[in-house]
C-alpha cells in the first residue's frame, strides 16, 4: 500500500520533518506546502538532490492542493517560533498567528476532500488540535498533536542521565497541556525495573529540579539558536509511523478526553485508525488534581484568547 503524507509549514520544524521521511524512507508521496513559494520550492529541489545517495526513492510535490485528497496524514507545522520569545515562554504567544492560518487550512483540507489523520505540531498544540478538529469536522479520534510525546522524552533524557542509562530505558508520561501547566506523572515512572519514586534516596534524584528541566527544555533550545526543530520533528515523525504503520504504540499524545472536556496529552494507543484506544492510568490525588487544573487551563486560555481576538478584529 502507498503511503502518502503532507506536511504544511515548512519552517525549521516542517523541513525537519521533511527531511527525516524523505532520509528514512517513511513515506513513498510526500506533500509539500508553505505560503512561502520560494522556500518550499527551494525545499523540494533540496530534497531531491539527496535522494540519489539515500537508498530510499519518495515522489514529491509542492503546493498542489489536490494531492490532498488521499493523503494518509497531514502534518500542520506552520507557526511563527520568533512571538515565543517572552518572558515567560509562553506558547499561547503563537495563537495570534496560528489562530488566522488554521482556519485557512482546515478549509483546503475540506475543501480538497481529505479524509485521512491530521497530526498537529502547531502552537498552542491542544488548542490547534481542537481548532482543527472542529473546523474540519473529522472524527476526534483522527485529529491528534504531537502534545507532551516530546516533553515526556526530555523528563526521560533527565532521568536517564541521572541515572546514566539510556532514555529509551525509561518509562513514563509528562500529562497536561504542551505548556507551562503540564506535569510529571512521577508514579507512571519506571527505570531499573523500578518505580522512579522508590529510587530517590538511594539514587539521590531531585524530582522537582527534573521535572522543571522537561518542561523548559524548549526554551533552554530556543534561547541557543532561537527555534527548536530536531526533537518535536522526530516526535512528529514517530506519531506518523504510528498511523502509517498500524504500530498500536502506547504515546503520550494529545487526543480529546471526554472526562477532561478538551484537547490535552495522556496515553493513548494509536493505530490506523488514529486513537484507537484510550488509556486509565491509576494516578495519585495530587496527580489528578493537576491533569484537571491543566484542562482547566487550556480551557480557560482559549476562551480569553478568542475574547482577545474578538476585541481586536471589531
Amino acid at each position: 500500500m502507498t503511503r502518502k503524507v503532507a506536511v504544511v509549514g515548512m519552517g525549521h520544524v516542517g523541513a525537519t520533518v521533511a527531511h527525516y521521511l524523505v532520509a528514512s524512507g517513511f513515506t513513498d508521496d510526500l506533500a509539500l506546502y508553505d505560503t512561502n513559494e520560494a522556500k518550499v520550492r527551494a525545499d523540494a529541489l533540496d530534497l531531491r538532490d539527496a535522494m540519489a545517495n539515500l537508498p530510499f526513492h519518495t515522489n514529491l510535490t509542492v503546493n498542489d492542493d489536490s494531492q490532498l485528497a488521499d493523503c494518509d496524514v497531514v502534518i500542520s507545522t506552520l507557526g511563527k517560533s520568533k512571538l515565543v520569545d517572552t518572558p515567560d515562554h509562553d506558547r499561547f504567544a503563537e495563537f495570534k498567528f496560528t489562530r488566522t492560518q488554521v482556519p485557512l487550512v482546515a478549509k483546503k483540507l475540506v475543501d480538497n476532500g481529505f479524509h485521512g489523520k491530521l497530526v498537529d505540531v502547531t502552537n498552542p498544540c491542544d488548542v490547534i488540535t481542537s481548532m482543527y478538529q472542529k473546523l474540519t469536522g473529522l472524527p476526534k479520534n483522527h485529529v491528534m498533536g504531537t502534545g507532551t510525546l516530546l516533553d515526556s522524552a526530555r523528563m526521560r533524557a533527565c532521568v536517564g542521565e541521572a541515572l546514566h542509562v539510556d532514555s529509551r530505558s525509561v518509562v513514563g508520561f509528562n500529562l497536561g497541556e504542551h505548556g507551562n501547566s503540564q506535569f510529571t506523572a512521577w508514579s507512571t515512572v519506571r527505570v531499573l525495573g523500578k518505580r522512579v519514586l522508590d529510587l530517590v534516596d538511594e539514587r539521590h534524584l531531585d524530582l522537582t529540579d527534573m521535572e522543571e528541566r522537561a518542561r523548559q527544555g524548549g526554551y533552554m533550545v530556543y534561547k541557543g539558536k532561537k527555534y527548536t526543530n530536531y526533537g518535536v520533528a522526530t516526535a512528529a515523525v514517530r506519531l506518523t509511523n504510528a498511523l502509517l504503520s498500524d504500530a498500536r504504540t502506547e504515546m503520550p499524545v494529545s487526543n480529546y478526553r471526554e472526562d477532561c472536556g478538551t484537547y490535552l496529552s495522556y496515553p493513548a494507543v494509536v493505530g490506523r485508525d488514529g486513537v484507537v484506544e484510550q488509556l486509565h492510568l491509576d494516578l495519585t490525588a495530587a496527580e489528578k488534581e493537576k491533569l484537571a487544573t491543566s484542562a482547566k487551563y487550556i480551557k480557560d486560555r482559549l476562551v480569553a484568547e478568542e475574547q482577545r481576538a474578538a476585541q481586536q478584529d471589531a
